[in-house]
């Protein structure tokens, strides 16, 4: 008891130690002494803990105090505590009370430190200053004296606790004793406490398990488990002490950041360590209560600890920014230092322990980047430190570490390029006060500095993989500040130059990267003194033999050097007059502000004397360089570098010809266009026709075995004919873009002809590919400029001609390449009659046509068996019906429609197939009419136009085999494909061509509907079937909206058209529809045929016979005969044939009769009852009643003959039609006055009413005699005629009564 109650008296003196009255009194130095005596008493008090065998239970019980102490709470002991529970509290008392003693002098020492910083006696570590060679104020005196007395034994004591403790509380205020005198100790200086007290922290900041520790943790409930195949010796467990430790050491790294100095080694090998932690996948944290609040853990466990040091650990390096520039230093030297040390320890090391060195020294690497990143606005004097430091690193021996400080030497140097130092030269509010001069000159040596690391490298390792390192570099940097860059382009080219004559091919490949990135991005940073070199630098890649893909790219990138010189040339005319007055300062970027930069120009010129501001280079020479060296290019003797060069030059050309002036393009054409062309030619033309063999790949079965090579590039001469496609494309695109400029040009017309004679030879002597460009090089040029009015006339018939002549020599070029070429040739006339449309008159739309005449005939005869043998139409005639819709006639040359269609109407089966009149002797032949209307349209035609005609028709004549025969008979489904095209024409021409053709149009139509019988199940007929509808139906339109013209609708031509159309209804329906087929068809096509009938139908009755019509009576009274005729087809035939008559013969039947109803009956609900539909009403009810009267005999007598055998189905249907309609009928009373009935009946009397069935009057004999009929529905239906017949004789009214 007498020992405790003298540690109170002790404890009480150094707890009141921290407040005013008491401190006052330690400021002197005679105290010290006094003070040292005190501590050193609670010193070994805490030192006994180490000897007693109860100190795990006093320790525990000392936590216990600082924890209730911590809360608030009295701590004290229960009074039925045993004898040895009262000595371990007496102890743990006894040591509390020596531990708050020790902590009271701790802090005490720090207040007097901060007294003395804020009387001035010290300087505060958060400044930069130089600190004194020594303190001469009194209480930093007494602090100096206290801490040189008092260190030693308060480390131990702290330590001893520090280490032995758990407890969260006591490790709080022990750790918070740790950062009170550290910190005092950097700000007065004082070296080896400082160091001693930072050492012993670190020692608690990472801990390394024992195996028993590492067991004990794993075995822990509230530790986070590892996994069952983890590699425990990379275990690294973080307690709670630990991570405060970690703490408490950053807090004094910031508080003496300025003032560490070499002590900077102690802290950064200890977050090496942590560094390492926290990448590791086997680092853990332990689990804690969360009695203290500092110590609380987050609810994601053990990666909340480790994200807060990481964030702590960079906070740290980052908030170097805030250091004086001597402490950054110390703090860099301080890094080098580390990374030499494992650097030196670990160049032999191998396994986990190499790793871990290695990883050492990517901390120290990336926290010098880190430290540079954050200081960049002072990095002039931190650069080449650092950059030193990472270029001995890349010459390490050690891959790893070379791969560390070329990526180090990456962050770095892409850091300084985009801070804010070189931004200031564009930036018109940046260090304003500045001269000009200066900045440019202070961006000039820090620029130089930043790339000339790059060149060092490369040019002084004899490693590979430097080499290779420094190039990517040096593409990181151009690709993201390349247009920054202002003074080191030479340095840079020359560089790019000297990796183009590299012999290994990876370096090669770098160094073009970086070339692609300039030319591509940074053309505009470059200066114009400079863009000479380019070209060389981008010629000497295209010319390498290294790599193919990189020559062709840099024949790529040739193009973006001539784009620029191309615009520059656009600025050259205004920059002239004032490129004299320009300061001489560094090209400005793409970024600067125009405006800005001028006015930077003119506050230069005040300081300087005027100079040009760059040598003004003559865009036209590099213009003629680029040119020249494609033009080189295009002669290489590998075919892809040449086609390269080729699209190159005429893609330069096409693009930015409109900014040339006419002796460029005059130079152009005659020195590198034509001269390519002829080349091309001659090479193609001399070249070998060997094959060639592919690279070896290797061996099989003794023998060599090579790539194949396509059949199209197997030959040098079909290599040079690619070339030679290239060309002719290259000069249509030319000629489509500026065509009308380089007609202008002084022998044009001369290159025009040569052009035309080339493409000529091409196409008759050429490969395929090859005339098919010459085709297109003319093509296009026509096609372009035809619009617009820019091509002469001369021009057009130019290339008219070549295609005539091409074609006429046709017969001695065949063959798949021939048939190509024509097809082309076909679609080239197509598109340039549309594009050049207005500018044909007659006379060249005959030689147009005449032009395609002739390609159908040699196609058919050069193709007699094409559709027998493929089944389609030949590819020639297939390209003739696509161009066909193309070629209709302008309104300047509509005589020309007569002649088209006329044209290709021979082409459809005519008179020597079966006529549409030879199989019904009743028909009045018009052909007479049709002779006589040939006759008169030849005299109206234009006299071109009939001399044309007068020719083709007599070459036709002497033209074997090409007539009629092969047209009619083999070349059915050519015809097929033409009847749709010639109906789509015909319908689109105008009236009055329309009106005069159509007889003509009509009768090869009707011939077309004949092959039916032949082909039943061909597409010929039921085509022209359609196409007859569409006219019909397009005609009775025109009838309706009264579009037809006076000269239309002359009855001369009007009449010839219906005679026609007549002949085709009567001779097709009545011939050729509701028949049976004796061919068997497939249900669908049968059920199609049907429809199509069915639809022809409706077009007579529905539209033609019900319109208004202007056809003479006669044909009116055939087409309904016609529609009478096809109805008797069911009881026109026998009763056994019936039976047998297929089913869709008698709809066929009732269909007729049914339209035969609809013309009779008056309906004028619609209000379309006009005189024509009453003449057609009158001839149809005469018929009607005559066919009705047939049908009723007819089913009488049949059903007599069966006796009690029923009727056929069709018989029976028929009769029960008519009776049904008979009774529906009602007919106007002018088509009933038509009617053979007595004039007593007064049938005309009532003429306002319409209700009238006259026509049941005369049928009343027959109704009668049906009334036994056997049929029950029959009678039925008579007995309802008979009613109708009563009130049609008023005499239902009448009865007896009256």
């Amino acid at each position: 008891m007498i020992h405790e109650d003298l540690l109170n008296c002790l404890t009480l003196d150094c707890g009141e130690i921290a407040s005013c009255s008491i401190v006052s009194q330690w400021r002197h130095p005679k105290n010290t002494n006094v003070v040292e005596g005190i501590v050193k008493s609670l010193a070994r008090v805490v030192s006994n803990v180490q000897v007693h065998e109860t100190s795990e239970e006093s320790l525990a019980a000392v936590a216990g105090m600082f924890s209730s102490k911590a809360k608030g709470v009295e701590w004290s002991l229960d009074g039925d505590a045993s004898n040895a529970t009262v000595l371990v509290a007496s102890e743990a008392h006894a040591i509390t009370l020596a531990v708050e003693g020790l902590l009271g002098v701790v802090f005490t020492v720090a207040t007097l430190t901060d007294e003395a910083v804020d009387l001035g006696e010290l300087e505060s570590p958060r400044f930069d200053y130089e600190p004194p060679g020594k303190c001469n104020g009194r209480i930093a005196s007494v602090c100096i004296s206290m801490v040189d007395s008092l260190w030693l034994t308060i480390l131990d004591a702290l330590s001893l606790i520090l280490t032995r403790s758990q407890g969260e509380a006591i490790i709080l205020e022990i750790l918070k004793g740790y950062q009170a005198f550290t910190q005092a100790c950097g700000v007065l200086h004082a070296v080896e406490p400082l160091n001693s007290f930072l050492a012993s922290l670190c020692k608690f900041t990472i801990n390394f398990p024992s195996e028993v520790e590492k067991k004990s943790i794993l075995q822990s409930p509230n530790s986070k488990r590892l996994e069952p195949f983890t590699d425990q010796r990379d275990t690294v467990v973080l307690t709670p002490k630990n991570v405060q430790a970690l703490r408490t050491l950053f807090n004094i790294a910031h508080r003496l950041h300025n003032v560490l100095g070499p002590s900077w080694v102690l802290v950064l090998d200890t977050l090496a360590a942590l560094d390492r932690a926290i990448h590791s996948p086997h680092a853990m944290t332990q689990e804690v209560s969360t009695t203290v609040p500092k110590l609380t853990r987050e609810s994601s466990g053990q990666y909340s600890d480790f994200h807060i040091l990481s964030s702590l650990n960079s906070q740290l390096f980052e908030s170097s920014a805030l250091m004086n520039i001597s402490a950054v230093n110390s703090l860099l030297s301080a890094l080098c230092q580390l990374s030499h040390q494992y650097l030196t320890s670990g160049s032999s090391g191998f396994g986990l322990a190499s790793s871990q060195k290695i990883g050492s020294i990517n901390f120290s690497v990336e926290r010098m980047i880190c430290i540079l990143v954050n200081n960049l606005h002072r990095v002039e004097p931190l650069w080449d430190q650092v950059v030193g430091h990472f270029v001995e690193l890349a010459n390490n021996s050690n891959q790893h570490v070379r791969n560390i400080a070329l990526d180090a030497l990456d962050q770095s140097i892409c850091s300084v390029l985009g801070s804010e130092p070189f931004l200031d030269f564009t930036s018109p509010n940046q260090h304003t006060s500045l001269k000009i001069e200066d900045r440019v000159e202070k961006l000039r040596s820090l620029e130089c500095s930043v790339i000339s690391p790059l060149q060092s490298l490369y040019s002084s390792s004899q490693s590979i993989d430097v080499c290779s390192g420094s190039l990517k570099i040096l593409l990181h940097v151009l690709e993201r500040h390349g247009e920054k860059l202002r003074y080191s382009w030479p340095n840079i080219l020359e560089l790019l130059r000297s990796v183009a004559d590299a012999s290994e091919k990876d370096l090669v490949a770098l160094g073009f990267q970086s070339l692609r990135v300039i030319l591509n991005d940074g053309l505009s940073s470059i200066p114009q003194e400079c863009l000479h070199v380019c070209v060389d630098v981008t010629g000497a890649y295209s010319a390498q033999k290294t790599e193919l893909n990189i020559s062709l790219t840099a024949i790529g990138l040739l193009w973006t050097i001539t784009d620029f010189i191309v615009k520059r040339l656009l600025h050259d005319h205004v920059g002239k007059k004032d490129a004299s007055s320009f300061p001489e300062v560094a090209f400005a970027p793409k970024q600067v502000n125009v405006e800005r930069f001028e006015e930077q120009m003119v506050e230069v010129s005040n300081h300087a004397d005027t100079s040009p501001l760059t040598k003004i280079v003559d865009s036209n020479k590099l213009l003629f360089s680029v040119f020249s060296l494609l033009h080189k290019l295009g002669a290489d003797d590998r075919p892809e570098v040449r086609n390269s060069a080729i699209r190159t030059l005429f893609q330069s050309l096409g693009s930015h010809g409109q900014k040339l002036s006419e002796n460029i393009w005059g130079t152009c054409l005659w020195d590198y266009v034509f001269p390519i062309l002829d080349h091309a030619s001659h090479m193609a033309a001399t070249s070998s026709k060997d094959e060639w063999q592919g690279k070896e790949l290797g061996t099989h079965g003794g023998k060599a075995v090579h790539m194949l090579i396509h059949h199209s590039r197997n030959t040098a001469q079909k290599q040079w004919d690619e070339t030679l496609v290239l060309v002719l494309s290259g000069i249509a695109r030319i000629l489509r873009s500026f065509f009308p400029f380089l007609r202008s040009l002084t022998n044009f017309w001369s290159g025009w002809e040569s052009l035309i004679l080339f493409v000529k030879n091409s196409i008759l002597n050429g490969s395929k590919e090859v005339a098919l460009a010459a085709i297109n090089c003319l093509q296009t040029t026509v096609v372009s400029h035809s619009p617009k009015g820019n091509l002469p006339m001369t021009y057009l018939v130019s290339v008219l001609n070549v295609y005539e002549l091409v074609l006429q020599k046709s017969p001695h070029y065949s063959g798949n390449a021939a048939s190509k070429v024509k097809q082309e040739i076909l679609h080239g006339l197509g598109e340039l009659y549309v594009q050049a449309q207005m500018m044909f008159d007659n006379q060249m739309y005959t030689q147009l046509l005449s032009v395609v005449d002739l390609a159908i005939k040699q196609a058919i005869i050069t193709n007699e068996n094409f559709e027998t043998e493929f089944g389609h139409v030949p590819p020639e005639l297939r390209t003739i019906l696509e161009i066909l819709p193309l070629l209709r006639p302008t309104d300047a040359i509509s005589s020309m429609w007569l002649i088209l269609l006329r044209e290709f109407l021979q082409y459809l089966p005519r008179s020597g197939s079966p006529s549409i009149h030879e199989n019904d002797a009743d028909q009045t032949s018009t052909s007479y009419l049709v002779q006589a209307n040939q006759g008169r349209l030849r005299n109206e035609r234009h006299p071109r136009a009939a001399s044309a005609t007068s020719n083709h028709e007599a070459s036709q004549s002497v033209t074997p085999g090409s007539a009629v025969a092969p047209v009619g008979i083999q070349n059915v489904l050519f015809a097929e494909k033409l009847v749709p095209a010639l109906v789509e024409l015909f319908l689109q021409a105008p009236m009055v061509e329309k009106c005069i053709i159509c007889p003509e149009i009509i009768q090869s139509l009707g011939r077309c509907m004949t092959t039916r019988r032949e082909h039943p199940d061909g597409a010929l007929w039921r085509l022209a079937v359609e196409g007859f509808n569409q006219i019909l139906s397009d005609d009775v339109k025109n009838l309706t909206t009264n579009v037809l013209t006076e000269t239309c609708t002359s009855k001369p031509a009007r009449t010839r058209i219906w005679k026609e159309v007549a002949d085709v209804y009567e001779f097709f329906l009545v011939g050729y529809c509701g028949r049976a087929i004796s061919s068997s068809l497939p249900s669908g096509s049968m059920e199609a045929n049907e429809s199509l009938e069915m639809t022809l139908l409706n077009i007579l009755g529905d539209k033609i016979l019900k319109s208004p019509l202007d056809a003479p009576h006669d044909v009116i009274q055939r087409l309904v005969s016609t529609l009478d005729r096809c109805a008797s087809r069911t009881c026109s035939l026998p009763v056994e044939t019936v039976e047998l008559m297929p089913i869709h013969c008698s709809r066929f039947s009732l269909t007729c009769l049914q339209k035969l109803f609809s013309l009779s009956s008056y309906d004028n609900e619609d209000g379309k009852w006009s005189l024509t539909r009453c003449e057609v009403s009158k001839i149809s009810i005469l018929l009607l009643v005559t066919r009705c009267q047939s049908i009723l005999n007819r089913f009488l007598i049949d059903e007599n003959y069966l006796g009690e055998r029923p009727l056929p189905a069709a018989r029976l249907d028929e009769i029960i039609y008519i009776l049904q309609e008979l009774a529906r009928l009602k007919i106007h009373f002018d088509t009933a006055s038509v009617l053979p009935l007595p004039s007593h009946l007064n049938i005309v009397s009532n003429k306002e009413n319409h209700d009238r069935r006259p026509h049941l009057l005369i049928l009343f004999p027959s109704f009668c005699e049906l009334v036994i009929s056997r049929e029950t529905r029959v009678r039925e239906l008579v007995q309802v005629l008979l009613k109708l017949i009563t009130t049609e004789l008023t005499l239902d009214k009448v009865s007896l009564a009256n």
